[in-house]
């Protein structure tokens, strides 16, 4: 099992796009996928048009409860799909996690043990998982950092979203060098590309030319379509299997393979 958490402190990038539709595509490559909402907001919960019943658990059970992972897994429209939605309590998981334990590495380390009993008991095998993280640095990111192989960062073509990518390589290093040693940077791919752009053309120049092969080639173009789906309920793989993102969000989950 495979643990990639898509992660970038900066808003807006498209972390969870990009969740549900490398989920999507690589369950439709007949690899059996898990997505895993850790932001507060719920939105990948809200993407899948999931619903958590009233007596229902929610990754906030398994992280602060110590629930079992497989508790929280839904179904979702999509074969080899499936899913672990999010609640609003999240929020406080900072928090609750600081008042219950007072060993740090024990706090960030929830998410792992959740994720490492769940891989002993998932009788059909799950391949891949993917950590939807919060747009920050706190508690729930640093868990999924300390439960990832490795981290896939979505970055937009802007001058900010540069700043905030070093940043970000800086709390990959030191979460690896502290708490996750096997930790990797799997790679940063552009979304919300527009080549017409002087200025998208600009930051993939300068972005590859400091990470080379690290930057990967698959790029998400900007799309009405992909920003619609969610909306409905579905990945974009439901919603408009002809649009580019489809093939842009293919392109990527091939890439996943191949490395």
């Amino acid at each position: 099992m495979r643990v990639l958490a898509v992660a970038n402190q900066k808003g807006g990038v498209g972390k969870t796009t990009t969740t549900v539709n490398l989920g999507a595509a690589l369950a439709e490559a007949g690899r059996r996928s898990l997505v895993v909402d850790l932001d507060p907001q719920g939105s990948l919960t809200a993407s899948l048009d999931l619903r958590i019943a009233e007596d229902g658990y929610s990754t906030y059970d398994a992280i602060v409860d110590g629930e079992p992972l497989a508790r929280t897994v839904l179904p979702t429209g999509v074969e080899n799909l499936s899913a672990c939605p999010s609640d609003p309590s999240l929020a406080g998981v900072d928090l609750e996690l600081a008042a219950e334990f007072r060993d740090p590495k024990r706090r960030a380390s929830r998410l792992r043990e959740s994720l490492a009993a769940f891989s002993r008991s998932d009788s059909a095998t799950t391949e891949f998982v993917l950590l939807d993280c919060p747009p920050s640095l706190g508690l729930l990111t640093v868990n999924a950092l300390v439960a990832a192989d490795s981290v896939l960062v979505p970055m937009q073509c802007e001058f900010f979203a540069m700043q905030g990518l070093s940043r970000l390589l800086d709390t990959v290093a030191r979460i690896g060098e502290s708490w996750n040693p096997d930790l990797q940077l799997f790679g940063v791919f552009f979304t919300m590309v527009d080549r017409r752009m002087n200025l998208s053309r600009q930051v993939i120049a300068e972005v590859r030319r400091g990470l080379g092969r690290q930057v990967l080639e698959a790029e998400v173009p900007r799309s009405v379509r992909l920003a619609e789906a969610p909306s409905f309920g579905l990945p974009v793989q439901l919603y408009d299997p002809g649009s580019k993102a489809v093939a842009a969000y293919s392109k990527l989950a091939r890439e996943v393979l191949s490395r």
